[in-house]
C-alpha cells in the first residue's frame, strides 16, 4: 500500500517536474515559453517563482526517490538467497542420507557418447561397419 503511495507520488512529482523545467525561460530560445513580459507576472517573477518552485520538486523528487527505496527494501531481512538455498538443499541432503542409506547403483552399459563415423558409413551404404 505505501509502495503504491510513493509511485504515484513519484510519478506526480516527475511530471510536475518535467512541465515547470519546460516553462522556464530559456537563455537559448529552445524549449523555453517565455517570451517577454506580457505573461501574468513579469520576467523576474516568473523566472524567480519558476526557480523556487523547481527546487521544492526537485527535492520533493528525491526525498519519494529514497522513500521508494526504503520502503522496497524494509520487508527484507539480511539474508542471502544463496546462503539460505544452500543451507535448505544441505539440511535436506543430510535427512536423506542420514535415514536410508544410499544403494550402489547399477553400472550403465558403456555407450559411446555420440554417433561414430562409422555408424555413418554404415547407415549410408547400408552394409555392417568393418
Amino acid at each position: 500500500m505505501l509502495l503504491t503511495i510513493l509511485l504515484v507520488a513519484m510519478i506526480l512529482i516527475s511530471v510536475a517536474l518535467t512541465a515547470v523545467i519546460l516553462l522556464q525561460r530559456s537563455e537559448g530560445g529552445a524549449l523555453g515559453m517565455g517570451g517577454g513580459p506580457s505573461g501574468f507576472m513579469t520576467a523576474r517573477g516568473a523566472g524567480n517563482l519558476l526557480t523556487k518552485v523547481t527546487s521544492v520538486l526537485a527535492v520533493a523528487f528525491f526525498v519519494c526517490a529514497i522513500s521508494l527505496t526504503v520502503a522496497g527494501n524494509y520487508d527484507r531481512a539480511s539474508r542471502s538467497v544463496i546462503d539460505a538455498d544452500a543451507v535448505g538443499a544441505l539440511a535436506i541432503d543430510e535427512t536423506a542420507t542420514s535415514e536410508a542409506p544410499a544403494q550402489p547403483a547399477a553400472p550403465a552399459p558403456a555407450q559411446p557418447a555420440a554417433p561414430s563415423l562409422d555408424d555413418l558409413e554404415s547407415s549410408l551404404s547400408g552394409s555392417p561397419a568393418q
